[in-house]
């Protein structure tokens, strides 16, 4: 069997190699943040959107950015590791980063360290043809604050939902946040379609701020639909005509059925074929 491998803080490790110990301020506080990427044939989908929120976040999280820590930088080494693990074609990359060792206020210091990790990814050049079957996760409530919309290390409202969803034989959760309104899923933000309309959350309702949500409202250019921000209840979507969900890796995803509602995807299968061409 082929080894796989890891970069940590500039340095190949193998897969079953310990990076961190008991002390590390992620491991305690989920202190950090990560991006996951897809790369096609070396070239990073959205490489500009990906680095952008990863800078604020560690802008937000006070990290102190060694100015050779650049973006073209984390390229470099993402390319590394994806020629060391010999992945040429579709890629899945997952950036972490995080603090060092220490207590709530007392941290080593406040520089980034990283982790990159590639694994193979299958090509996706059609729409998935058994639609999602999803529903709401009822054990969390997303905060709308500072914080919510970073790819946060302190990931529990969703590994819960996801958890929640394989143990009810679903595909995917909602997760509400604290108005009871629909925020995003596990892994990816919602969308629903009502005529020529497409209606996403808002990032002040608290949804992780999705790299493909982000290219869905600045570069969707299907001149035929609107995309709206708006707040979502669960009757609306549950009224809605088509449904689906978006991110990074699998780009979008129609969901067949919620609750006992189910949908159409017409309109989402021409939106998919659009992307394929343009993105």
């Amino acid at each position: 069997m082929t080894e796989h491998f890891f970069l940590y803080n500039n340095k190949v490790c193998p897969a079953n190699f310990a990076v961190i110990n008991p002390a590390n301020r992620s491991f305690r506080y989920g202190d950090g943040l990560f991006e996951t990427m897809k790369m096609i044939k070396g070239i990073i989908i959205n490489k500009e959107f990906h680095f952008e929120r990863l800078y604020h976040g560690l802008s937000l999280l006070y990290f102190e950015i060694p100015k050779t820590f650049t973006a073209l930088f984390l390229e470099k080494k993402i390319r590394q590791i994806a020629a060391k693990n010999k992945h040429h074609d579709a890629v899945r990359i997952r950036l972490t980063l995080f603090r060092g060792n220490g207590g709530i206020f007392d941290p080593e210091d406040l520089l980034p360290n990283y982790v990159i990790e590639t694994s193979p990814l299958p090509y996706e050049n059609q729409l998935n043809e058994n639609g999602l079957v999803v529903d709401v996760f009822p054990g969390a409530r997303k905060s709308c604050d500072l914080l919510s919309n970073l790819k946060s290390n302190n990931y529990l409202p969703y590994v819960m939902a996801g958890l929640f969803a394989k143990k009810n034989n679903m595909d995917d959760c909602l997760v509400l946040n604290s108005f009871e309104r629909v925020c995003d899923s596990a892994i990816a933000n919602i969308f629903i379609i009502n005529g020529d309309t497409i209606y996403t959350p808002p990032l002040t309702e608290g949804c992780v701020a999705g790299v493909m949500r982000r290219w869905m409202l600045e570069k969707f250019d299907l001149k035929k639909y609107h995309i709206i921000e708006k707040t979502l209840t669960i009757n609306e979507v549950l009224a809605a005509e088509e449904f689906f969900l978006t991110n990074s890796v699998y780009h979008l995803k129609w969901v067949k059925k919620f609750r006992d509602k189910n949908y159409d995807n017409k309109k989402i299968k021409e939106m998919y074929s659009h992307i394929l061409q343009t993105i």
